[in-house]
């Protein structure tokens, strides 16, 4: 067994790898195990990933072409993250370096001066980029929010809710964007009708009720996907906190309509936990997709300094949520200039990795290498394998490759050392697990 570990003192942190022999369990033994039940799986991994912002694309622009190259093999190339999905915003969003639309003209039902310029001035030569790395990426599309004319509030931002008789046009919209994005050789993956639709926030946002969202997505959305040829595109519902996953992936779908329409349940972290959620609708829901879509540490609730904390909360969320039945996991910006932003409203937030711009440089934060134990060696494919640890302080989970490879990570997030043993079948290995360490035995 190989074993990667990473520890962290004093925010301090190395990685090193060892090994470790499987022998037969002989004694039973009882204390300290880790199980791992090759015969007992569940959900299918789709894969890792990070969002292509503006504000990303932009910071990307200014550095170095040495540095351009060594970030998309850091994030892209196999023994980086070995990212294969994206997330991108139809218009503008907050970490933009602006409010921008492709369309604002009211009186053009036709959409005939739909214009990407602006919108992919950022975004298109960085995930062009990404496309000679990564081939196979596939993207997810998010709105913040429908020009301000289609709004009831006449703005991008504050929320606002769509004006039922805009519906059919920004189905149209969004479709075309879509398929502006496919016409550029990006492959889109899935779409959600709206970020974040219970938030009224002081940029891009949209307010959509259960029963607006039901509505938009089965009576617009959909019929639209179907006929600009991009039906094999899953529709994401919610893509907000866990703590209402179920209730709005319930009120949607209980509609058959609806439910023939969505294919996935997009989620954030910004609420807590809440990951029976997940169980919830998985249980009711088999069909759909568990996409984490979105997740940072915003400086305006957490610090940049903290970064064993804020590693371990990505850990967190990652294998709490593959045990929860996660299917996908994308990061918010895929990077940040030292600031945290650009952002058009200065609402900072951290990303795993950042950029000196003043000396041309990229950082790398903890949480980087806390993903990468994930990333890196859990390919897309993998099925979750049963497991169980003996103490909640330990998160554990295990996933069965489709080279038949095993990846199992091993969290410890409590201020103790522990001896560890890891049982399959059996037979038994043992493991140390540091304090404030996360080990990937493969």
């Amino acid at each position: 067994m190989r074993i990667i570990m990473t520890t962290s003192d004093n925010e301090i942190s190395v990685t090193r790898e060892s090994t470790s022999g499987f022998a037969p369990d002989i004694g039973q033994r009882e204390l300290n195990v880790l199980n791992i039940y090759p015969s007992e799986r569940f959900q299918t991994f789709i894969g890792f990933g990070g969002a292509v912002t503006d504000s990303a694309g932009w910071v990307y622009a200014q550095l170095p072409g040495e540095r351009r190259r060594e970030f998309i093999e850091m994030c892209y190339g196999p023994a980086g993250l070995a990212y294969t999905l994206g997330r991108t915003h139809i218009d503008s969003c907050d970490f933009s370096t602006e409010m921008y639309c492709a369309d604002g003209d009211e009186s053009d039902d036709s959409l005939g001066h739909f214009d990407m310029g602006r919108c992919g001035k950022y975004v298109f030569p960085l995930l062009d980029d990404i496309m000679r790395e990564r081939r196979e990426l596939r993207l997810v599309l998010a709105p913040w929010s429908p020009p301000a004319y289609m709004k009831d509030n006449a703005s991008r931002t504050g929320g606002g809710h769509l004006k039922s008789e805009y519906r059919g046009r920004w189905a149209r919209y969004i479709c075309r964007y879509a398929a502006e994005l496919e016409r550029r050789g990006y492959k889109i993956f899935a779409l959600s009708a709206q970020n974040e639709p219970n938030a009224v926030q002081t940029w891009d946002s949209c307010l959509y009720s259960p029963a607006d969202e039901r509505d938009f997505i089965r009576g617009y959305l959909s019929p639209e996907l179907r006929a600009a040829g991009l039906d094999g595109v899953k529709i994401i519902v919610w893509d907000h906190n866990k703590e209402r996953l179920f209730d709005r992936v319930d009120e949607i779908c209980s509609d058959p309509g609806a439910n023939a329409a969505v294919g996935a349940a997009g989620f954030h972290w910004y609420s807590g936990d809440h990951f029976d959620a997940l169980r919830l609708v998985r249980r009711k829901y088999p069909d759909k997709l568990l996409i984490f879509t979105e997740g940072c540490i915003e400086y305006s609730r957490g610090s940049r300094s903290a970064q064993i904390k804020n590693a371990q909360r990505y850990a967190r969320e990652i294998l709490y949520g593959i045990n929860a039945g996660l299917n996908a996991f994308i990061d918010w910006n895929i990077l940040l200039d030292s600031r945290g932003g650009p952002n058009h409203v200065g609402n900072f937030c951290d990303s795993p990795v950042m950029a000196d711009l003043e000396a041309g440089q990229l950082m790398y934060n903890l949480s980087y290498q806390y993903i990468r134990h994930f990333s890196r060696y859990i390919a897309p494919g993998a099925v979750r394998l049963g497991t169980t640890t003996w103490d909640e302080g330990l998160g554990f989970c295990a996933l069965l490759n489709t080279d038949g490879s095993v990846t199992a990570v091993l969290l410890n997030t409590t201020g103790s050392d522990c001896e560890c043993f890891v049982r399959v079948k059996d037979r038994i290995a043992p493991a140390v697990s540091p304090a404030n360490s996360i080990v990937t035995m493969l």
